[in-house]
């Protein structure tokens, strides 16, 4: 299986419809099984200042495409829609049962599908008790129309909260994960203020945690920084990475790339896929070059004495 996410969270937007159209076909041709979207995609870049337009760009693909919903793996979240244009971060549908079940029900329209496969709490709602929001994705897990839960951009101490409280309630728990990672790593208490996502790092005590409860699936965002790998410069590394680990840890990737005839880019993702505990990467593909490089960089194979030479650089 490719160990591969599309990210479709700019189609729809700043990827128009017939790219998108040839990008996800090319993708499910490749292999790939899992798409990953949100209700709230792109608030940001549509003049409405609401989401949905991936949602709904999926959906007319999915009518285009009879029996590719078969082929793949559908991932939405919920959480993150604005109240009303240009009110993120400061207010959000939130996680209340009122909010799941709105968001839920307009998901599923917008994709035309009748259930998720995995369908994901984009961030925590501080506001909301916690039992409400387990029973409502519980209640819905029930009913069909949510096979997994996942949470993201969660502490480590509210999810398993949450799997206490889902043993409690007789429903489903989270079995998935997704936050930022990269092979490059920020200097501490760095905040994802890209997304203004206070606890948004895969850090060692989440691959700990990963590694010994392995019904916990790990889904790392923003894998490839951008494009700051390829030394574009209109795609500079984050200041957040700034710190001699950096610079070393770029010399043995670039090293390794050169060793293998690959990009940097494409060692990052073999790296991802390929570790211990493996993390799929979420790779926001806009042209045919990105797509193949993630295609290339899923499918590379590192030996362990490569892994080594890259893990043991701090």
């Amino acid at each position: 299986m490719l160990n591969l996410a599309l990210g479709a969270m700019e189609y729809g937007t700043r990827i128009d419809e017939a790219t998108s159209f040839r990008l996800l076909d090319a993708y499910v041709d490749a292999g790939g099984e899992w798409i990953d979207t949100a209700n709230c995609y792109a608030f940001w870049q549509d003049p409405s200042g609401h989401g949905g337009q991936s949602e709904e760009l999926l959906g007319r693909w999915f009518a285009k495409r009879p029996g590719v919903r078969d082929r793949i793996r559908l991932a939405t979240k919920v959480g993150c829609e604005p109240l009303w244009p240009g009110s993120y971060p400061e207010h959000a549908e939130g996680l209340s049962t009122k909010a799941i079940d709105a968001a839920l029900e307009t998901s599923l329209r917008r994709l035309g599908v009748d259930h998720i496969d995995l369908y994901w709490a984009h961030r925590d709602d501080r506001a909301t008790p916690l039992e409400e929001t387990v029973a409502a994705f519980g209640k819905h897990a029930a009913a069909g129309t949510i096979d997994r839960l996942g949470l993201s951009n969660y502490a480590l101490w509210r999810v398993e909260r949450m799997r206490g409280l889902a043993t409690e309630l007789g429903v489903i728990g989270p079995t998935a994960l997704q936050l930022r990672y990269s092979y490059l790593q920020p200097r501490p208490f760095v905040r994802d203020h890209a997304h203004d996502h206070r606890f948004g790092w895969i850090t060692d005590e989440v691959l700990d945690y990963a590694q010994t409860n392995p019904d916990q699936q790990l889904f790392a965002y923003s894998p490839l920084m951008s494009g700051a790998y390829e030394n574009r410069s209109d795609r500079p590394i984050d200041q957040a990475f700034d710190h001699p680990g950096t610079t070393r840890r770029l010399q043995v990737l670039t090293d390794l790339a050169d060793a293998l005839g690959a990009t940097r880019s494409e060692v990052v993702l073999a790296w991802l896929a390929g570790g211990t505990p493996p993390i799929t990467p979420i790779v926001g593909i806009s042209t045919p070059d990105y797509l193949r490089t993630a295609l290339t960089g899923a499918r590379l194979e590192l030996t362990p004495q490569q892994r080594t030479q890259l893990d043991e650089v701090w």
